[in-house]
């Protein structure tokens, strides 16, 4: 008889984890969503909703054998687990892959995707029809989002705030002035040093105009903003079975066990791994565990681990033909990669063609 595994969340980790064990394990994806979100490809979504279908792959198509339960986790143990429909998965191993919640639009407040179409649409909207925009928060996601408006509407005026000093802390110097720069020539504004004594009056993505004023006493009108900052990991479920921090983040060893179980895995957003929390050391975790999971399960001895990176890696895109990049070279130490990198790896394409092989699409 196939070993079991119940993998709790169908993002970047838990998605290719399944894929991957689906030809010699006994699956079970556990996730409330009706499809997988390509969330890195979100913001792109916004500016476009006539591509914003893309970012969407129902569950069906990933495996050819394992199976999806659409439900929420409430409980889990050595053993398996419990879901909020009262139901339980019983298995030999268990993956906790609850991964992050975001301020929209960089992830979805829904777990239906045709509410999360509309929700997109809406805030399109919303955007086309204002001027001026306000983006609070200058790391990868709040750089990423102002680009995509910027090369969308080059007639908006695009404002940047944050409280940092720093843009991109740990980054090349030169990567942080080459980004500078390409904010420059969008037009794009940046105010570091200052945050807002208080957020905007309107909702987040709706249109209204509103005057801010910042901490250095500077005011700042605009007529729609976004929040790009504050991601919230999913771990409230889990009990003191499952060892966290005091952050909530899940203690795991360098092979993504968890501390004090041999057969429990946690990867992704959710571990307490000391790396940039991004989709690619998920889909990296995925590849550890599936590789110990697959070697307990045949008896062996798992020996596959992840040892995070010194530096920081990462691609931000500004639209589909500009942004930065920071990757390791041979050495280890950090290079920056070409802006024609950044274009043919994420920039052009939003890494779709990754998702629709992974999708069977």
């Amino acid at each position: 008889m196939r070993k079991k595994v119940a993998i709790v969340g169908g993002g970047y980790g838990g998605a290719k984890l399944a894929k991957t064990l689906d030809p010699d394990l006994d699956v079970v994806l556990i996730d409330p969503k009706d499809a997988f979100v390509h969330s890195a490809a979100a913001l792109r979504a916004l500016v476009r909703p006539d591509w914003a279908e893309n970012i969407f792959f129902p569950y069906g198509t990933l495996m050819k054998n394992g199976t999806v339960v659409r439900d929420r986790a409430v409980g889990v143990d050595a053993r398996g687990v419990t879901l909020a429909s009262g139901d339980r998965v019983d298995a030999d191993y268990v993956v906790l892959a609850s991964g992050s919640s975001y301020a929209f639009p960089a992830k979805m407040h829904t777990d239906v995707t045709e509410d999360a179409l509309d929700a997109l649409r809406a805030a399109h909207q919303e955007l086309a029809g204002s001027h001026r925009v306000l983006i609070l928060g200058a790391g990868p996601v709040g750089l990423e989002l102002a680009g995509e408006i910027a090369t969308t509407w080059p007639d908006k005026r695009v404002t940047i705030v944050d409280p940092a000093a720093e843009l991109l802390p740990g980054f090349l110097p030169g990567l942080v002035a080459d980004l500078r720069g390409q904010l420059d020539k969008l037009g794009i504004e940046l105010r570091l040093g200052a945050g807002l004594t208080a957020d905007p009056a309107p909702a987040p993505g709706i249109s209204g105009e509103f005057t801010v004023t910042d901490q250095a006493g500077d005011q700042l009108t605009a007529d729609i903003w976004f929040r790009a900052y504050g991601s919230r990991i999913h771990t409230d479920f889990l009990d003191g079975a499952v060892p966290r921090n005091e952050r909530g983040q899940v203690k795991v060893t360098e092979r993504l066990t968890v501390e004090g179980h041999d057969t429990v895995y946690a990867l992704g957003d959710i571990t307490d791994v000391p790396e940039t929390k991004m989709a690619g050391w998920a889909l990296r975790h995925a590849e550890v565990v599936a590789a110990n999971i697959l070697a307990h399960a045949k008896g062996e001895e798992p020996a596959a681990a992840h040892t995070p990176l010194p530096i920081k890696v990462g691609l931000v895109p500004l639209g589909p033909a500009g942004g930065v990049g920071q990757f390791p070279n041979d050495e280890g130490a950090a290079f920056q990669v070409p802006k024609e990198t950044v274009i043919q790896m994420k920039g052009a394409e939003m890494m779709l063609g990754h998702f629709q092989e992974l999708f069977n699409i």
